[in-house]
């Protein structure tokens, strides 16, 4: 996996500061940050859902605040707010750069994608602050990639999900690509994405369902 930059660990500063609770019930945040994936000796309230970010080897746990017409909200302590439609990031804002007014087209289920056998190519459109930078037109390659030989992945097997790469083939583009892993259900459990060159993080919905 791509080394983290050290600034980008601001990238999820707010929940390094005391815990709250939001206006909303159900939007509750545990700031707890681990120096190690085995550490942990708290328990997430089960009440909840949350990810697992991972952002300069610290990690996070935002949690589900609510789903906006298929776009799952998900909230720190301090109100950022990621959203993320189909397991791609499509808003940040809350944070020191955010993306706003993300716009994509209907894209294939994950499945088919898996099948297809030439990159599949699609436009995404977004808007950047700071800089006030509207209409961003990102050109995306997705392929299916083999199973990374490292990733911020814990508890589940790599070699048991489908991965898929999707570069940013925009000239003036300076994205890092995203990856994603697939179960076999067709959902996306585990993704990496970048704000910029320099703001990159993992998630991964936790904790993670036990196949029966």
């Amino acid at each position: 996996m791509r080394a983290f930059m050290p600034g980008a660990v601001i990238l999820f500063a707010g929940l390094l500061s005391g815990c709250s609770t939001l206006n909303n019930p159900v939007i509750r945040t545990f700031d707890h940050v681990m120096p190690s994936w085995g550490n942990s000796s708290f328990r997430l309230d089960p009440r909840y859902r949350y990810l697992r970010v991972v952002v300069n080897g610290r990690v996070l746990y935002p949690a589900l605040g609510g789903n906006d017409h298929g776009v799952e909200l998900w909230y720190t302590s301090m109100r950022e707010v990621l959203r993320l439609e189909n397991g791609r990031l499509v808003g940040m804002t809350g944070t020191t750069t955010e993306w706003r007014n993300v716009s994509i087209p209907a894209l294939p289920a994950w499945s088919e994608l898996a099948k297809m056998q030439k990159p599949y190519e699609w436009i995404r459109t977004r808007d950047v602050m700071p800089g006030y930078r509207y209409g961003i037109r990102d050109i995306l390659l997705l392929r299916v990639i083999p199973v990374p030989e490292n990733s911020s992945l814990v508890d589940l097997d790599p070699a048991s999900l489908t991965w898929f790469e999707e570069k940013d083939i925009a000239k003036d583009s300076h994205l890092p690509p995203a990856r994603y892993a697939v179960d076999a259900a067709g959902a996306v459990v585990y993704g990496e994405s970048c704000l910029s060159d320099g703001l990159c993080f993992s998630w991964q919905h936790w904790p993670v369902e036990r196949k029966k």
